[in-house]
């Protein structure tokens, strides 16, 4: 499974939205109405599913379902080098 396929799937498991909504350029907060809750559960499914770390630096750059994939592409080359 991708990454952006298992980004794809922590967010329908934490977020009450339809699959067809989680677009790579749909935005957490606006789009898919995400509470700052529901984004630390999310980041927290991401830290634990890839095993990588996300400060809080990084993790206020996430906007969108696309900004989460390519964070999370970098985090995991990065951890690989």
């Amino acid at each position: 499974m991708s990454v952006a396929e298992k980004v794809k799937e922590i967010i329908l498991k934490i977020l009450d939205v339809k699959e067809d909504e989680v677009t790579p350029a749909a935005t957490l907060i606006d789009d898919l109405q995400a509470t700052s809750i529901d984004l630390v559960e999310i980041f927290t499914a991401f830290e634990n599913t890839f095993d990588v770390e996300i400060d809080s630096k990084k993790g206020e750059k996430i906007v969108t379902v696309q900004d989460a994939i390519d964070m999370l592409n970098t985090a995991i080359a990065e951890k690989g080098a």
